[in-house]
């Protein structure tokens, strides 16, 4: 499971919202019927995200779906062992990450961008020259319309540091907290970047950040020490998760602009809910943990 443990900010007042109301539907790779993730989802529907756990000899495998969704394309890095496919924009292009092994804890993770070239797809996977970390980490989480890549790395002290990269230029920036680690999980289409940061208490916060750098605002849900941001759409709103006192995981649906959040848990998650991407039309996707432990993919329809 993808659950960032990042590093330092300070908290907003919030207050819970209660204008939405959310439709749940499970949406398996029957391929495996006991674990999936829905990672990211684009305005036309299309879904991207991976089944297999990671353990030995269940490693994860990269797929998107579109719209009746009775399909499942694969979408793995070529010669990869495993691979998660995070992000996908409006074109197609879709980010992710993968690794050379499956050996159920301290695999390397490469982030990667694939392109759709006519019916073939390129895949980029140099965008992480700064990684130092051993195992080496790196994973590209979020993709906007320009195609610019949100994500993190971890260096050779295990510090963990947000980037974007830009394909049409190949530029890549980092940014770096003092004393602490970070990471960007998505990125909008004017270059907001949402991410996770935790203190040296080990809180973990969410946060949003624009484009210039010049706006960084945090959130934690009162009374949780760990809330994250995986995802933000054009109208700035963020999903993710957050934990309770008994540390079960709870789908966060959150508006930095009006500071107002809500639960988000499918009822049938009753060992967790955790929502990862959204697109502009009021869609989310996650996955949920039934009763049984079994991992769940999970669309969600907001309805204002």
């Amino acid at each position: 499971m993808r659950a960032l443990l990042l590093a330092a900010a300070a908290s907003l007042a919030v207050s819970a919202a209660s204008a939405q109301t959310f439709t749940f539907s499970t949406l398996d790779n029957p391929a495996d019927p006991t674990f999936n993730q829905l990672l990211g989802i684009n305005d036309h529907g299309t879904i991207v995200g991976y089944f297999g756990s990671t353990a030995v000899g269940h490693p994860n495998i990269g797929y998107e779906i579109s719209p009746p969704y009775t399909k499942f394309v694969s979408n793995n890095q070529p010669g990869s062992v495993q691979t998660q496919a995070t992000g996908i924009n409006n074109a197609g292009y879709t980010a992710g990450f993968w690794s050379d092994t499956n050996l159920g804890g301290g695999d390397a993770n490469f982030a990667f961008l694939r392109a759709p070239i006519g019916h073939n797809f390129t895949y980029v996977s140099t965008i992480d020259p700064d990684t130092g970390s051993v195992p080496r980490i790196s994973q590209a989480l979020g993709i906007n319309n320009s195609n610019v890549v949100a994500g993190f790395f971890a260096d050779a002290n295990g510090a963990t540091h947000g980037f974007t990269y830009t394909l049409a230029t190949g530029a890549y920036t980092t940014f770096n907290a003092n004393n602490a680690s970070v990471a960007f999980t998505g990125i909008n289409d004017s270059g907001t970047t949402c991410g996770t940061v935790t203190t040296a208490q080990q809180i973990t916060y969410g946060f949003t950040r624009n484009a210039s750098g010049g706006v960084f605002g945090s959130f934690r849900v009162p009374g949780s020490k760990n809330t994250q941001l995986l995802g933000i759409n054009n109208e700035g709103v963020t999903v993710g998760f957050y934990t309770d006192g008994n540390n079960l995981m709870h789908g966060l649906y959150y508006v930095p602009a009006t500071g107002n959040w809500l639960r988000v848990d499918d009822p049938d998650g009753v060992q967790g809910t955790v929502i990862n991407g959204l697109n502009n039309k009021n869609e989310l996707v996650g996955f949920y943990t039934d009763a049984a432990g079994n991992v769940h993919g999970m669309v969600v329809t907001v309805q204002p």
